[in-house]
C-alpha cells in the first residue's frame, strides 16, 4: 500500500545515473528538510565507467548565458547548429549525430522529466528555452546511449539538467545588449519554518535580433514547494509555465549571404512562432531505511506550438508553411534506490518502472499567403505514443582495479494515429504495433594509481521508426533501430592543478529503416561513428585558470537504400571542434576571461554535395565584484565575436539551394549579477 500511495502521489524529480547526491532523509525535528531526489539518487557520476561532462552552478553562472544550450560548447564533441529561427529549436551535434534537439539524437531531461517531444516537428524535438539558466544547479552530459534510466532519444547522449531545490538565497542577473536585447533572470530559495522549502525562478527575455524580422519575446516561471511530512516521508509540488512569441527571418541563399549577410531574403514572408508550455508534477519519497529509499513521481505537461516557415521548394519558388503541435503528456513512475554493501564493498543501485502517454495534435498546411491558409490541410491528425519501461543500474566498488557498472532497460511502446479532419497526406496513420526493446549497459572503472583512472564501456540504445512510419500497418515487421557503443577512456591528474581526460569511441547504428514503396518499409541501413574526445583543466598559477576541449569525429554511412549514399558522411557533423578558455583573477574582485572556439567544416546534406565553411570565433569578458555589507554585485561586460567575423551558424540544402543561417556580428552585452 505504501508503494501504491507514493506512486499515486508521486512527482517528478529524477536525477540521472551518475549525479553526485547522497541519499538523504528528512532532517530531525528543528532541522531544514533535505532535497527530494527521484530515480538514480544513489548513483554517482564519478563511480561509473561512462564518459560524461558536468558543469556546476557557479560554472554555469560564470558563462553568463541566456539559454542552457549555450553551455554545450564547453563539452567535448558538442556543437549547436543555430538555425537562426527564433522560437524554433536548433540542432545539437554529439558523438557523430547531427539531429539532437531539432530531432531525436539527444535525450534531454529536466529534473528527470523528458523534455523531448515524441512527435513535434521531428521525433525528440527539444526547446531549451523553457529552462531558466539561473535555476540550474547542475548540468551533466552523458556520452552515447549509456544511461539505463532513460530510453528513447538517448542515442548520441543525454543532457541531465538538475534545478536548485535547497538553500537560502536570492539572486538575479540583469543584462542589456546590442539589438535592444534585455535578459532578466531571478532565482530564490528559502526555508519555510523547520520542515518546508520554497524555490522559485523566473526569466524575461526580449531581443529585436541582428536581422530584420527576428524579434524574440519569452518568459518563464518555475516554482517548487517541498515539505517533510514525517522524518521519513517527503513531498514536493512543482510547476513551470513558459510563453514565447517570435518573428523569423528564415534562411538566406548563397547570393544573399554574399551580398548582405545580415539582411533577409525578399522571398521570406511573415514567419515566426508562438508557444505556450506548462508542466505540473508531484514528488514523494519514503526512506525505508538509512540506505534504501522508495522514490516516486507523476507529472503532466501541456503545450501549444505553432510555427510559420518560408523556404525554397525549387530553384525558383519559395513557400510558407504552417505547423501546429498541441501536446498533452501524462507520466508516472517509482523506483528503489539503495546505497549498501555487497561482499563488504559499497554498491549503489536503482531499479524501477515508469510509464507515460503522449498525445500530439498535428496540423500541417503549405502554400500560405502571409499566414493565410489557401490550401487544404496536408496533415490534420492525432498521434498517441504510450510507453512502459523497467530499468536497473548498479555501481559496485569491489576493488580499485575492478569497479563495474551494470545497467539494463526494457521498453514497450504502443499507440495509435487517427485523423482529426480531412487531409491530403498519404503518410501512414493507424495503430502502432507493439514494439519491445531491451538495452544492456556494461562499464568497468579502474584506479591503478591515485593520479590515473581508466574506464571501458559497452552500451546499447535504440530508436523507434521515425515520424509516422511507426503507425504504418507494415511497421509490425520492423525492429527498433539499434545503437551499440564501445568506449575506452582515461583521466590523468599527474600534478596538483592539472587534469586531462581522453576518450575514444566507436558507435554503430543498424536496422535503420528504408522506404521500399508507399507504406512499405524494412530494416536495412547502417552507419558507423568513431571519434576521440579530450578535455584539459590547468591552473598554472593561483590567479590563472586554463581549460580546453577538443573532439575529432568520423562518420560513415555503411548501408543505405540509396546506394549513392554509401560511404558518405553524416550531414551536419564537423570532424573537428574545439574550445579554449582562459580566466585570470588578479584579485578577489576582478575576473577577465577569453574563449576561442573552432567549428570545422561539415557536409551540408546526405548526398555530400557541398561542405560548409569552417570558422573560429573569439569572445572576451570582464567582471568586477562590488561588496556592500553582506551583498555582492558583480558587474560584467561581454564582447562576443571580437573580430566581427561573418560566418554561417548553420548551412543546409533545401529545395536544391544552399541556404545559410548567419551568425551574429560583434555583440556587446553589459549586466550585473546580484546576490542579496
Amino acid at each position: 500500500m505504501a508503494i501504491v500511495a507514493s506512486l499515486m502521489l508521486a512527482p517528478a524529480y529524477a536525477q540521472s545515473s551518475g549525479d553526485a547526491n547522497d541519499i538523504q532523509v528528512a532532517a530531525a525535528e528543528g532541522g531544514v528538510m533535505e532535497e527530494v531526489i527521484v530515480k538514480g539518487q544513489a548513483l554517482r557520476r564519478e563511480d561509473s565507467g561512462y564518459s560524461s561532462t558536468t558543469l556546476d552552478q557557479q560554472q554555469i553562472r560564470d558563462e553568463r548565458v541566456s539559454q542552457a544550450q549555450e553551455l554545450f560548447r564547453q563539452v567535448p564533441g558538442m556543437n549547436v547548429l543555430d538555425y537562426g529561427l527564433p522560437g524554433v529549436g536548433s540542432a545539437v551535434v554529439i558523438r557523430g549525430f547531427g539531429g539532437g534537439g531539432h530531432g531525436g539524437d539527444l535525450g534531454t531531461v529536466l529534473d528527470g522529466i523528458p523534455l523531448n517531444e515524441a512527435m513535434s516537428h521531428a521525433d525528440g524535438y527539444v526547446d531549451f528555452s523553457v529552462v531558466v539558466p539561473l535555476e540550474i544547479d547542475q548540468m551533466t552530459v552523458f556520452k552515447g546511449p549509456v544511461s539505463a534510466l532513460y530510453g528513447n532519444f538517448n542515442r548520441g547522449g543525454l543532457v541531465s539538467l538538475v534545478t536548485r531545490k535547497t538553500g537560502d538565497y536570492l539572486q538575479a542577473d540583469l543584462a542589456l545588449g546590442a539589438f535592444d536585447t534585455f535578459d532578466a533572470q531571478a532565482a530564490m530559495g528559502t526555508p519555510i519554518g523547520e520542515r518546508q522549502q520554497l524555490n522559485l525562478a523566473a526569466q524575461a527575455y526580449h531581443s529585436d535580433g541582428f536581422r530584420p524580422q527576428s524579434r524574440t519575446d519569452r518568459g518563464t516561471f518555475a516554482g517548487r514547494w517541498s515539505i517533510a511530512a514525517t522524518q521519513r516521508l517527503q513531498f514536493a509540488v512543482s510547476a513551470r509555465v513558459h510563453e514565447a512569441s517570435s518573428a523569423g527571418p528564415s534562411y538566406m541563399t548563397q547570393a544573399q549571404f554574399d551580398r548582405d549577410p545580415y539582411g533577409i531574403d525578399p522571398n521570406v514572408q511573415n514567419d515566426g512562432a508562438d508557444k505556450g508550455f506548462s508542466t505540473f508534477r508531484l514528488d514523494a519519497n519514503y526512506a525505508l531505511s538509512e540506505t534504501l529509499k522508495l522514490l516516486s513521481f507523476a507529472y503532466t505537461t501541456r503545450q501549444d506550438f505553432t510555427r510559420w516557415f518560408t523556404r525554397p521548394v525549387s530553384a525558383t519558388e519559395w513557400r510558407q508553411r504552417e505547423e501546429t503541435y498541441d501536446r498533452e503528456v501524462y507520466g508516472l513512475g517509482t523506483s528503489l534506490n539503495g546505497r549498501q554493501q555487497l561482499l563488504a564493498k559499497p554498491i549503489n543501485w536503482v531499479a524501477g518502472v515508469e510509464a507515460f502517454t503522449e498525445r500530439t495534435d498535428y496540423a500541417y498546411y503549405d502554400g500560405l499567403d502571409h499566414r493565410e491558409r489557401l490550401n487544404p490541410a496536408i496533415n490534420d491528425r492525432r498521434a498517441e505514443l504510450d510507453s512502459l519501461s523497467a530499468f536497473a543500474e548498479a555501481d559496485w566498488a569491489l576493488h580499485s582495479l575492478f569497479m563495474p557498472s551494470l545497467g539494463l532497460r526494457a521498453d514497450r511502446f504502443t499507440g495509435d494515429c487517427s485523423l482529426n479532419g480531412p487531409e491530403t497526406s498519404t503518410s501512414p496513420c493507424g495503430d502502432l504495433n507493439e514494439l519491445d526493446n531491451l538495452s544492456p549497459k556494461l562499464a568497468l572503472r579502474m584506479q591503478p594509481w591515485s593520479w590515473l583512472g581508466l574506464r571501458a564501456s559497452w552500451a546499447q540504445g535504440f530508436a523507434l521508426p521515425s515520424g509516422f512510419i511507426k503507425y504504418a500497418a507494415s511497421a509490425s515487421s520492423l525492429d527498433p533501430n539499434v545503437f551499440k557503443q564501445t568506449e575506452i577512456g582515461a583521466t590523468l591528474k599527474p600534478v596538483q592543478g592539472l587534469a586531462f581526460d581522453i576518450a575514444a569511441f566507436r558507435l554503430s547504428s543498424t536496422n535503420e529503416v528504408r522506404t521500399l514503396a508507399t507504406g512499405d518499409y524494412d530494416n536495412f541501413g547502417a552507419t558507423l561513428r568513431r571519434g576521440i574526445e579530450t578535455s584539459l583543466q590547468w591552473h598554472p598559477l593561483a590567479a590563472l585558470e586554463l581549460s580546453a576541449v577538443y573532439a575529432y569525429t568520423d562518420s560513415e554511412i555503411r548501408k543505405n537504400g540509396n546506394a549513392a549514399l554509401v560511404g558518405n558522411e553524416v550531414a551536419g557533423v564537423s570532424r573537428d571542434t574545439a574550445t579554449l578558455n582562459a580566466r585570470w583573477l588578479p584579485d578577489q574582485d576582478w575576473a577577465f576571461d577569453a574563449t576561442w572556439r573552432l567549428v570545422g567544416d561539415y557536409e551540408i546534406d546526405a548526398a555530400n554535395s557541398e561542405r560548409s565553411a569552417s570558422f573560429t570565433t573569439v569572445d572576451v569578458g570582464a567582471t568586477r565584484a562590488v561588496r556592500s555589507g553582506l551583498h555582492v554585485y558583480r558587474f560584467y561586460l561581454s564582447l562576443d565575436n571580437v573580430t566581427d567575423r561573418v560566418y554561417s551558424a548553420s548551412t543546409t540544402r533545401i529545395g536544391g539551394q544552399t541556404l545559410h543561417a548567419p551568425a551574429a556580428p560583434r555583440t556587446l552585452r553589459a549586466g550585473v549579477q546580484f546576490d542579496f
